[in-house]
């Protein structure tokens, strides 16, 4: 895949990403809020399954997930603890600040793995660049948030 797809690829993944923390507030008001999280990746999932069973191999690899280390298993949970936690809160904190906290989260935690080799990812070096646009993502949340 060139660089270029791939960048444009996140640019929409982002945006959707955006786009599902109100979707799935507005299906919480109607369903409830565990529910609406049950709702949304069971939707997924589904059309996960599709995908992936039209995709070349199908889901036969699905045998080998026994050999992927406990760590690889958590991926959904991680993603409807964030869903569960987005529906909840996107009316609370508005739209805007929901979407500073958790980037300004993504990046934190990214910096830890990039830094130690956690989980499988090589090690990256930190340089004072990535620690400063770090402070500013915090400095930009602060601004966001504040009333």
């Amino acid at each position: 895949m060139s660089r270029g797809l791939a960048i444009l690829l996140a640019i929409a993944a982002g945006c959707f990403v955006g786009l599902q923390a109100p979707v799935n507030a507005r299906l919480g008001k109607g369903v409830g809020s565990l529910q609406a999280a049950t709702v949304s990746f069971t939707v997924g999932t589904l059309a996960l399954i599709l995908v992936a069973s039209l995709s070349s191999g199908g889901l036969s690899s699905l045998g080998s997930v026994g050999r992927v280390p406990w760590w690889g298993l958590i991926g959904g949970l991680l993603g409807a603890f964030y869903v569960t936690v987005a529906l909840v809160t996107v009316r609370t904190l508005g739209l805007s600040s929901l979407t500073a906290i958790v980037v300004t989260g993504q990046l934190a935690i990214a910096v830890v793995v990039d830094r130690f080799g956690l989980l499988g990812i090589a090690k990256q070096q930190i340089g004072a660049s990535r620690i400063i646009g770090l402070m500013l993502l915090i400095a930009g949340v602060i601004l966001v948030v504040r009333k």
